[in-house]
């Protein structure tokens, strides 16, 4: 079965950043994982550069429009290229081949009575590129998505019949509820389309730069407008409307995007797939924001992350690991040197690059070098049989775009390696005539190194290719049945001496983000007096990064040795409940809860208390009559967004 994994395309106002590459490197992961296995597989990236933002952009830099585009996306195919990202193809929307796919899919979705033309009056955001009905302003005047002005615009417009498609999707949904990940975005969607579709406008007359309208509707004063341009690069990439022979491909099976693109991606793209009549793709996985150091990126503040000044400083690979063992995917992660650094390590350099360079050391020394396993299931049966559920564990992680998890999983052939060492001591086994144990204790650990390189190759690739040629074998196919799925070890070999993979860090490697500005003295308050209303105010995007969500409890119980403490299941509309910590023990018994629904901050980033996980937070008022939790006036179905 062949497998097509996609970023989504790049828009090119500005350069690359963290974002961007966390994306791309997920999706790469997921690219290298499927090969590995034997997979035939396609992995497309590219650039978006179409639309008003665009020309506007090039028009700042006093640039013709296409040249801007030109140097914009050279530096995101650059880049990838400078990461050796394993694409097979990079599309950019100017190809000529992918504007005669978007022209064919426009004529039949016209021929077909998909699209209309009329005229369209309403708010229009010009950096989302979309336009609002009112009701869902905020302020009846601010994008819903970005917080920014939106103006009114009229203007003649062709339409496509998003109204159509209402229960179609609804029914696919339902049908398919792995379609979106996490399944909690699934949940978003669906209340999205539950509340009413409106027919989308698909072209604008107030600009140039986009695709041209199809030579047989002889309407040149309109050029296509983004979505539908940016969506169809996932089959023109393929051959839609031209030569289709990668056409074999499609559906894909996973399109990797941000949470703030899933709508188009959940909802348009396979209205427009259902018109065309294509099968859809099998899974849309959305994944969260980056922030710094618990802050924001933006320009202004200047703490935006470049990834190609953190891989010059760090180490690519050592970015790669760090992003994607952080965050659990679809939440949103946080940028820290100091974490980085940690990770780094205690993770990369204790765990796995001294383990490797222990058992060359001992092989050296009792061995000439020499490594045989032909003892290994002799004495460590145990350890063998622990390694390979560990190892089978893997697959439905990788395959749920559990990274974190998957990560986590495999670290533990690197404690199983250590425990090994210290527990058997192979220099005690020398010293009282037991070579055959030593040797086998280091034959275990270089089978375990062996099997756990060929698993951590598709997010490590060099590193892991490193490793195996220490200990002579070739990570592909081959060695992934032989050594993963077979369970078989390695055959008798000379390892090699390799410099330290992961050079310990001491210092962080990076200029640290511009602080926040400090916090004002009872003076300082003092002299800005008339300022101070405006102290503490946020902008409406900033509001919009907190997801607020209606969750019901569905288990309480106190915590132990706390006065203040209540662990609680609280269900969000997803796979499973969440567990949250809440002080709230003195307000409320554990019966009072069960049942009940509360406003949840959902997008938290998961805290230990007491040892404890906790993933959320309850909202709650206090005053001087005591605590209360802030709750929906009527039951709401959980998940259901608050704002």
């Amino acid at each position: 079965m062949s497998k097509y994994i996609t970023t989504p395309i790049y828009y090119v106002n500005g350069e690359a950043h963290i974002g961007h590459a966390y994306t791309t490197f997920i999706a790469d992961t997921m690219a290298r994982y499927e090969r590995l296995k034997g997979e035939k597989t396609y992995f497309l990236t590219g650039t978006d550069e179409h639309g008003q933002k665009i020309e506007e952009s090039a028009i700042k830099n006093n640039k013709p429009t296409q040249e801007f585009a030109d140097e914009i996306s050279a530096t995101f195919k650059n880049l990838w290229d400078e990461f050796e990202i394993s694409y097979d193809q990079f599309i950019r929307t100017t190809d000529a081949k992918h504007k005669k796919g978007v022209q064919k899919a426009f004529e039949v979705m016209f021929a077909k009575g998909d699209i209309y033309k009329d005229f369209y009056e309403g708010h229009y955001c010009v950096s989302c590129e979309t336009f609002f009905p009112e009701t869902q302003l905020v302020d009846s005047e601010f994008c819903p998505d970005c917080g920014r002005t939106t103006s009114i615009v009229k203007e003649e417009s062709y339409f496509f019949k998003l109204s159509k498609y209402e229960d179609k999707l609804l029914k696919f949904y339902e049908e398919n509820p792995d379609f979106v990940l996490p399944r909690s975005r699934g949940n978003e969607v669906i209340n999205f389309v539950k509340s009413g579709l409106r027919d989308l406008s698909v072209t604008r007359t107030s600009f140039k730069w986009g695709v041209p309208m199809p030579e047989s509707l002889n309407d040149d004063k309109h050029v296509m407008y983004v979505w539908l341009d940016a969506l169809m690069n996932y089959v023109t990439a393929l051959g839609y409307g031209d030569d289709e022979a990668l056409m074999d491909f499609w559906p894909a099976s996973t399109h990797f995007v941000g949470k703030d693109i899933l709508r188009f991606h959940a909802i348009y793209w396979p209205a427009f797939l259902m018109s065309l009549d294509l099968p859809l793709p099998k899974t849309i996985a959305a994944h969260g924001w980056w922030t710094r150091d618990g802050e924001k990126m933006s320009k202004s503040k200047g703490n935006v992350v470049s990834p190609k000044e953190v891989a010059d400083a760090y180490g690519v690979e050592n970015l790669r690991y760090f992003m994607l063992r952080e965050v659990p995917f679809g939440q949103d992660g946080d940028f820290s040197q100091r974490a980085f650094i940690d990770r780094i390590n205690s993770e990369l350099s204790n765990d796995l690059g001294n383990l490797l360079n222990r058992i060359i050391g001992m092989s050296g020394k009792y061995s000439d070098f020499e490594i045989d396993s032909i003892d290994v299931e002799k004495y460590h049966s145990k350890e063998l049989e622990s390694m390979n559920t560990a190892l089978s564990n893997l697959d439905e992680f990788m395959k749920n775009v559990q990274t974190h998890r998957y990560l986590d999983e495999l670290w533990k052939l690197f404690s199983i390696g250590n425990k090994a060492i210290e527990e058997y001591a192979p220099w005690t086994k020398m010293k009282e005539g037991k070579k055959d144990e030593a040797l086998a204790t280091v034959a275990l650990v270089a089978n375990i190194l062996a099997k756990a390189s060929i698993m951590l190759h598709p997010i490590m690739p060099k590193t892991t290719n490193t490793i195996a040629d220490a200990l002579n074998f070739e990570i592909n196919n081959e060695s992934f049945k032989n050594l993963v799925e077979n369970k078989q070890l390695l055959k008798t070999f000379i390892i090699k001496k390799v410099p330290p993979l992961f050079p310990r860090v001491e210092e962080p490697l990076m200029p640290e983000a511009p602080k926040a500005e400090p916090t004002k003295t009872e003076n300082d308050c003092k002299k800005d007096e008339p300022k101070k209303e405006e102290d503490n105010l946020i902008e409406i995007g900033q509001f919009f990064e907190t997801s607020l969500k209606i969750g019901t409890i569905v288990e309480a119980q106190e915590v132990k040795k706390s006065k203040k403490l209540l662990k609680l299941q609280v269900d969000l509309g997803e796979e499973k409940p969440r567990q949250i910590v809440a002080g709230i023990k003195e307000f409320y018994s554990p019966e009072d809860l069960v049942g009940t629904q509360a406003c949840v901050v959902a997008n938290l980033k998961p805290a230990k208390l007491m040892g404890m996980m906790s993933e959320g937070m309850l909202l709650a008022a206090k005053d001087e009559d005591g605590l209360c939790l802030v709750r929906p006036q009527k039951p709401k179905k959980a998940g259901t967004p608050v704002g």
